[in-house]
């Protein structure tokens, strides 16, 4: 029998898999049955030969008594030494939201796609994983080197609970892990290189409170929020649409610089449904807006920040009583891995085998777990690649393709052949 004849035997299993994943409902935020679904992960690998580790990353953002952060490393060493693949997927999703037609934390099967929050983003590409390891194994049990398939924390706000931690602890040093696959919904036939890069700040225009039928005694905080999101719209936005990236960002519109205005508040706290009253009358004396920068290779972080900097001391200079406070949240170098890398070259060559056409190669317009692989564990030779259609991602009615899920369980067990079997 072939490892392809396998995995397509495995069908069945492999939906049985991916339900079982969604209809875990693994929220973050807060950060909900972490430890359950890397229990599941752990009887499931374990039965396969996989040794495993349940590790919590004690102290990292949102890690709490109530909510700690659990991760799975699991590890199958082959008959002989030799180099290590690692597949890495987040097992946590975001919130629902409205609109569903489907449960979705029910894992139904309709017209061949498997429905659920989480299913395409990246519960589908996790199973897939693992039916392609556990096919290789039965197929291949004198295999060179080792698998591992790590199900990892937080990555939807921003993985320092999960990939970021484990690469601090070295279970990504080069030494160890030579190749990281991560199956993220980039499509069966896409390769995808790298991401942009982003930076996330908070700013806050100073005011002065007073009567709002006597604005001109205190000063509106929110009217100097206005003067910052108009510099911004007549200067930031054109500059940032005139600049363009030789990576192979999709969509086509993420290959300029682009900037999302992610919140804005000024003024009294909103007050609750239930609440019947009237607001009071007050000039709001502090107006904040979080920003959301994404910005591309040929841009450096220092240059993102130094430009928004220098919209807002112009202002100081030339707008009376002008005062505001920047504070940055987090960000996010740029990452991309060269196409001549192993990992490329070898997932390219599995998918033209399986699907009889090259590969088209992509960055991601946001980021996802290989910065950290990248710019902690210093593991350059790491691709996303799996099944699923980006652009489902945190929608309604969220959906994984059967038979992309069977067809991207082929391209992994393919790349492990090469990986890791005898050259010739």
């Amino acid at each position: 029998m072939t490892l392809s004849q396998r995995i397509t035997d495995k069908r069945d299993d492999l939906i049985r898999l991916t339900q079982d994943l969604i209809r875990i409902p693994t929220l973050n935020p807060p950060g909900e049955n972490y430890r359950e679904i890397c229990d599941f992960l752990d009887k499931r690998l374990t039965k396969h030969g996989f040794q495993t580790q349940l590790i919590r990353a004690h102290g990292t953002p949102g890690d709490s008594e109530t909510y700690p952060r659990w991760n799975i490393v699991a590890r199958r060493d082959g008959a002989q030494t030799g180099e290590c693949v690692h597949f890495n997927s987040h097992t946590d999703v975001v919130e629902v939201g409205q609109g569903w037609t489907f449960d979705p934390f029910g894992g139904a099967v309709a017209d061949g796609k498997i429905y659920g929050r989480g299913a395409c983003d990246m519960k589908g590409g996790l199973a897939a994983s693992i039916i392609a390891a556990e096919a290789f194994i039965e197929e291949h049990p004198n295999f060179q080197g080792a698998i591992e398939i790590s199900g990892t924390a937080d990555e939807e706000s921003g993985g320092y609970g999960g990939v970021a931690y484990l690469a601090e602890q070295g279970f990504f040093d080069p030494n160890k892990v030579q190749h990281v696959i991560i199956p993220e919904p980039l499509q069966k036939d896409r390769i995808c290189l790298g991401h942009r890069g982003g930076w996330w700040a908070e700013i806050e225009t100073k005011g002065e409170i007073a009567h709002g039928s006597m604005p001109f005694l205190g000063d509106c905080a929110v009217r100097h929020m206005g003067a910052v999101l108009a510099e911004f719209e007549t200067k930031l936005y054109p500059a940032m649409a005139a600049r363009f990236t030789e990576m192979p960002v999709v969509p086509e519109g993420a290959r300029q610089s682009t900037m999302n205005i992610n919140s804005i508040h000024g003024g009294q706290k909103e007050q609750t449904d239930d609440f019947t009253g009237l607001p009071a009358h007050c000039v709001p004396d502090s107006c904040r807006i979080v920003i959301d920068r994404r910005y591309l290779v040929e841009e450096t972080l220092d240059q993102v920040r130094d430009e928004v900097k220098a919209l807002l001391e112009g202002l100081r200079e030339t707008r009376p009583d002008f005062e505001y406070e920047l504070t940055e949240l987090n960000s996010v170098i740029p990452s991309m891995t060269d196409k001549s890398a192993p990992v490329v070259e070898t997932v390219a060559k599995a998918i033209e085998d399986v699907m009889g056409k090259p590969p088209t190669y992509v960055a991601s317009p946001g980021s996802y777990d290989q910065k950290h692989i990248d710019r902690i564990g210093k593991l350059k030779n790491c691709i996303a690649y799996g099944p699923g259609l980006l652009e489902l991602a945190h929608k309604p009615d969220e959906y994984i393709g059967i038979d992309d899920m069977v067809d991207s369980a082929k391209v992994m067990g393919a790349a492990l052949e090469t990986l890791l079997l005898p050259k010739g």
